[in-house]
């Protein structure tokens, strides 16, 4: 299902489905571009031994990831995120022939650059797509980024500066306040904004209002902008609790490890110090392990329950490891089979009442 691609358009097929799966659910953080990304522990996140998967702008001047992916215009984004190597890149296909911002290289020529295809039709019972199926395309970035991750091999997702909501600016809901209009957390700013136009307050003073922190970054969008965008992240959020079941069925788990997150209604959710203790509980603490001794006294350190292990071949392999041949009936010669084909023909009909009395 990924490839790289020649400025020529030749395709060449590349093996990543579940590359980074193991005998565990394998953890991966989703960066999310949300304001409160800035507010975490990130020597905490930095130092988690779970690669970070970012979106768009997400991360941006605050941590490097392992992982990117966009679903927007290639110009909405950095040079020196997709020239590189470092970060493993997931574009779909479309936006291979796109030149890199500020230069004149093609998108399908970045180092560690994969491209795949979308699907539009995939519905909430076969969300996330298996093996090789296209990625799945609601016209979301964070939903791209989980399926990527799936496809990957993760399988436990810890969502990060993910609020799936643009809360109002302390003006604005000063503002509605004054007017009466109340605002209860995770309502759809659309609501506060017609909520004060029923007032009588203008949508042009509305307008001329700070919009507050949207990102961590420093971008801002208009209050129009930001008002679709608010319903779009609150319609993701619903496709996500209609897929729960299917993801479950997957084997896919999403915790929400961002504050006031609309997810947090429908998801676990942990503070990112119980998230990290649950990766370094099943990964282990690389900031706690000694290399003294370690060439010097090679000594096997596997726990108490590994006492009395013993591998065993699947129950029909045979000794040198493989599957013993299905074995079919021998073939009989043509001769033969024409003798036995004569003989059943030639057997008499003997016609049976099964309703004849008994004698």
């Amino acid at each position: 299902m990924f490839w790289r691609r020649s400025t020529d358009g030749l395709r060449e097929p590349v093996a990543l489905e579940n590359q980074f799966a193991g005998p565990v659910p394998t953890a991966c953080w989703i960066i999310g571009g949300g304001p409160s990304l800035a507010r975490l522990n990130l020597a905490a996140l930095t130092a988690s031994p779970a690669p970070k998967f970012a979106i768009n702008l997400a991360g941006s001047g605050l941590l490097r990831p392992q992982f990117w992916t966009s679903y927007d215009p290639t110009c909405r984004f950095h040079r020196s995120i997709y020239l590189d190597p470092s970060v493993t890149k997931f574009v779909h296909a479309p936006r291979a022939m796109d030149l890199v911002p500020e230069t004149t290289f093609k998108v399908c020529e970045c180092p560690a650059l994969f491209l795949f295809d979308r699907d539009k039709q995939r519905g909430f019972t076969t969300f996330p797509g298996q093996g090789s199926a296209p990625i799945t395309d609601w016209q979301d970035s964070l939903i791209q980024a989980i399926d990527l991750a799936y496809r990957l091999g993760f399988r436990d997702l810890y969502l990060v500066g993910s609020e799936m909501q643009i809360a109002p600016s302390r003006e604005l809901l000063k503002i509605a306040l004054a007017a009466g209009v109340a605002w209860q957390r995770g309502e759809l700013l659309g609501n506060l904004v017609r909520g004060c136009e029923r007032q009588g307050l203008s949508r042009e003073a509305l307008e001329s209002l700070s919009t507050g922190p949207q990102y961590h970054f420093s971008e801002t969008k208009s209050l129009a902008a930001a008002i679709q965008t608010d319903f779009h992240y609150y319609r993701v959020c619903q496709y996500l609790r209609l897929s729960r079941r299917a993801m479950a069925l997957a084997g896919l788990r999403l915790f929400s490890v961002t504050p006031h997150s609309r997810l947090n209604a429908f998801f676990p959710h942990f503070t990112l110090a119980a998230a990290c203790a649950r990766i370094l509980a099943q990964t282990g603490d690389p900031r706690t392990e000694t290399t003294q001794g370690r060439y010097s006294r090679p000594e096997k350190r596997q726990p108490d329950t590994a006492r009395g292990t013993r591998d065993f071949k699947p129950h029909f392999w045979n000794a040198a490891g493989e599957p013993d041949p299905v074995k079919t009936p021998p073939e009989q010669p043509p001769a033969l089979r024409s003798k036995l084909q004569q003989a059943v023909e030639a057997l008499p009909e003997i016609v049976v009442d099964l309703n004849a009395p008994e004698k």
